[in-house]
């Protein structure tokens, strides 16, 4: 919502003059913040847990996924990163070939992009080719006699080069996934708060008959405050809460971050800015394409509102 936005400034500034104790936070912003969100998401997401980062997010996720599940196993995508916890440094390709390598509980399904990656532009049904893929991942893994907890990846894979995933990847490997028994978390935390454009949460553009078990959220959800949130379903919230180890954030949910949430929520709407990052990126796409036409190393520009991604080659028919 731009740097230091005075609405914002003026949340913060106004909620730090109240006391602000921590009684496990029962104060207004909380509820007021937790049901303005949930408008943004289909209905069945209507728990929400609030942390003060996208890493502290996708670890409580991958917590969630795994005490429904019963499973341990993650399928994730190549070159993915979710964070810089150890959990998460161990499903982020992108930084564990650096490290340690690949735990075992971690598999690693190809990214699905239609102009560098396995299947292209010109395969016949790239969607299932990719769907597949992790299909495959699953049936090696039970033959080791290992389990699927989660199929964890960002709903546009940023890090693995500003993918946009074919329409329809998202439920052919949902099906999977589920059959498997386990769930699908769509990390939202680069991705999400109206940066697309046309939709206000990025997994939103593989149709609406696609609602992942998992959400997470940061980065722009509080315009440089600290502050994230995992949103899930009733059935997996209840499971988790059964083990009778509650969750507990000292600062996660206190009435700063949120009365600053909700004022971002305003700014957001008030400011028009979903059709602005629509505007925007349209404009900036048609000026790259302009100068693809013109330059030969410039090889692909795909992009949805304000995620675009310019690919740099050496070869175009290579």
């Amino acid at each position: 919502v731009g740097h230091c936005h005075p609405d914002i400034v003026k949340a913060a500034h106004e909620q730090n003059q109240l006391l602000n104790t921590n009684s496990r936070y029962l104060h207004d912003n909380l509820v007021d913040y937790a049901e303005r969100l949930s408008k943004t998401l289909p209905e069945k997401l209507c728990i929400f847990y609030f942390l003060n980062s996208g890493s502290e997010a996708n670890d409580l996720a991958l917590r969630l996924a795994r005490q429904y599940t019963n499973h341990e196993d993650v399928i994730v995508l190549d070159h993915a990163y979710h964070g810089h916890l150890t959990s998460l440094i161990d499903i982020s390709p992108y930084k564990f070939r650096n490290l340690e390598g690949q735990k075992e509980w971690v598999h690693v399904a190809p990214v699905p992009d239609t102009y560098r990656g396995l299947y292209r532009e010109d395969h016949e049904d790239s969607v299932t080719a990719y769907a597949d893929e992790v299909k495959n991942i699953i049936v090696h893994a039970h033959e080791k006699g290992r389990k699927i907890a989660a199929f964890f990846v960002e709903s546009l894979p940023s890090v693995g080069g500003q993918i946009i995933p074919p329409a329809g990847y998202f439920q052919k490997v949902a099906e999977h996934v589920h059959k498997a028994g386990g769930v699908f978390i769509a990390d939202e935390i680069q991705v999400g708060f109206g940066r697309v454009g046309k939709h206000f949460w990025a997994f939103q553009l593989q149709g609406e008959d696609f609602i992942p078990d998992i959400v997470t959220m940061g980065k722009p959800i509080g315009n440089g405050h600290p502050l994230a949130c995992v949103a899930t379903t009733k059935e997996i919230a209840e499971a988790f809460a059964a083990t009778g180890v509650e969750y507990f954030n000292t600062f996660g949910g206190n009435p700063v971050s949120c009365a600053i949430g909700l004022a971002v929520l305003d700014v957001i709407e008030k400011e028009h800015l979903q059709a602005h990052a629509t505007e925007v990126g349209n404009f900036l796409m048609k000026i790259l394409k302009e100068q693809q036409i013109k330059h030969p190393i410039i090889g692909d520009v795909r992009g949805c509102g304000l995620f675009i991604g310019v690919d740099l080659i050496k070869d175009q028919a290579e």
